[in-house]
């Protein structure tokens, strides 16, 4: 793939300048040293473990360009239904650069900084430095170099010790697809900081326009302190002939409390990394994710639960529905440090395949070092039940509508474990129109 960095390196110099312009030193050395990194390890490929069954050569191959600061908004933007109602600040960035004008402010608690990641690193430079790029490492992950050798923008979130939101804060990313007759790429960066004793709901949501083809890679770091409390929504609504990488990194301290929401229900070609590393006794992880493909797109879903200290718990629940002929991988690590006894993790994986030609590829991992733990995991994949479809239909309904019922029955289960209401009704209002669309096909 030597060849197709070319258009990666035209690209980086544009990046560069951005920092060099805005005087940030010591972000543009790192920026640098990513470039550098991402350079030495290349593209993934098929060859290497991590990436066994996800290809990224369309990626590799699509000479995208970085967009710039928009002047204008597209008309063909339609911004409020993918808004969060009641939030209490919305950042909203097309093709990785924030604009104002979309975006709403309301009343934070004290010493709360919600605010595009370019101007804090312009007015609060030395804190968001200690922070950027020390969480999510970029020495051994290609993508995560790559976001943070071309980033020129993305969120910063800082909540004092103490502080309590009792509404979300939502981050809104759009693309809008070309410029200059290329595909577009971003590359925000997200950087949450969160004081002890605090509690906040976040909700990220990435969507483009339909039948644009453009790629997003996106890095979120997150670090809790003690005993702070947060609800994580992940929604990927991106165009169907969209590229997506997202990377979560998580460093809990003692007595957190993590909840991950990933719902993947866009892209033609997605992979979603999570790590949480339990760094504190006491913490308790719960991963949900529901995912839903259907055509010839794939969704790659890797996540790691790291217990490295005792008496932490984790629970996780993926379940991904595929028709026509999707792809699903799931990989799910738990790791249990030597030190981390009393460890309680529990792992669950499912796919219902709706097709013949549908396929997953699910691989969960168990790496215990502990000898006081308790820890299980499983995977199933499937079938709709013919016995439960027949009893259905015995009682009046169409194929297609029950079906349908038995899909959502199996969805419920991960839809029920977001307790923001208003996101979990959008989620599931989309999730009936792909699978509208899904199912005749795979019929």
């Amino acid at each position: 793939m030597a060849h197709a960095l070319d258009a990666f390196a035209a690209e980086r110099e544009r990046a560069a300048r951005t920092w060099d312009r805005a005087g940030a030193n010591d972000v543009a050395r790192t920026s640098e040293d990513a470039w550098s990194r991402f350079l030495s390890m290349g593209f993934p490929t098929t060859r290497e473990e991590e990436w066994r069954f996800t290809s990224v050569e369309p990626i590799a191959e699509g000479a995208f360009t970085l967009g710039a600061p928009p002047t204008a908004v597209s008309r063909d933007l339609d911004v409020d239904p993918l808004r969060v109602p009641g939030a209490a600040a919305e950042l909203v960035f097309v093709n990785g650069w924030y604009v104002a004008s979309l975006s709403k402010r309301g009343t934070l608690p004290g010493g709360a900084q919600v605010e595009s990641l370019a101007s804090a690193l312009t007015d609060r430079a030395g804190r968001v430095r200690t922070h950027l790029a020390r969480v999510a490492p970029f020495d051994r992950k290609p993508f995560v170099a790559l976001n943070v050798a071309l980033f020129a923008d993305g969120a910063w979130i800082e909540l004092p010790a103490g502080a309590v939101m009792t509404q979300p804060i939502h981050l809104l990313f759009l693309s809008t697809g070309q410029a200059d007759g290329r595909p577009m790429m971003a590359h925000p960066h997200v950087v949450m900081n969160f004081g002890e004793n605090g509690q906040a709901c976040v909700v990220e949501t990435f969507a483009g326009l339909a039948g644009a083809r453009y790629f997003t890679n996106v890095v979120t770091e997150i670090v809790l302190g003690e005993n702070v409390i947060l609800e994580h929504y992940r929604l990927q609504f991106e165009g169907p002939d969209a590229y997506h990488v997202g990377t979560v990194h998580v460093q809990a301290h003692r007595g957190a409390a993590y909840a991950s929401h990933s719902v993947s229900l866009g892209g033609a070609l997605v992979r979603n990394d999570l790590t949480a590393v339990l760094n504190g006794e006491g913490v308790e992880c719960t991963l949900n994710g529901l995912y839903a493909s259907d055509g010839d797109r794939l969704v790659d879903n890797h996540t790691t639960i790291d217990h490295a200290r005792p008496h932490c718990g984790s629970r996780e629940i993926y379940k991904g529905i595929l028709a026509g002929r999707a792809r699903g991988v799931f990989n799910g690590k738990i790791i249990v440090r030597p030190d981390a006894q009393k460890t309680d993790a529990k792992q669950t994986n499912r796919a219902l395949l709706l097709s013949e030609d549908a396929r997953i590829n699910t691989k969960p991992q168990l790496e215990i070092l502990a000898n006081d733990v308790k820890c299980t995991h499983g995977a199933a994949v499937g079938q709709l039940d013919e016995e439960a479809l027949f009893y259905l239909r015995s009682r009046g309904l169409s194929r297609d509508a029950a079906r349908r019922l038995l899909i959502e029955a199996f969805a419920i289960d991960v839809l029920n474990r977001m307790p923001l209401d208003p996101v979990r009704a959008a989620v599931e209002a989309r999730l009936q129109r792909q699978l509208a669309i899904a199912l005749p096909s795979a019929a």
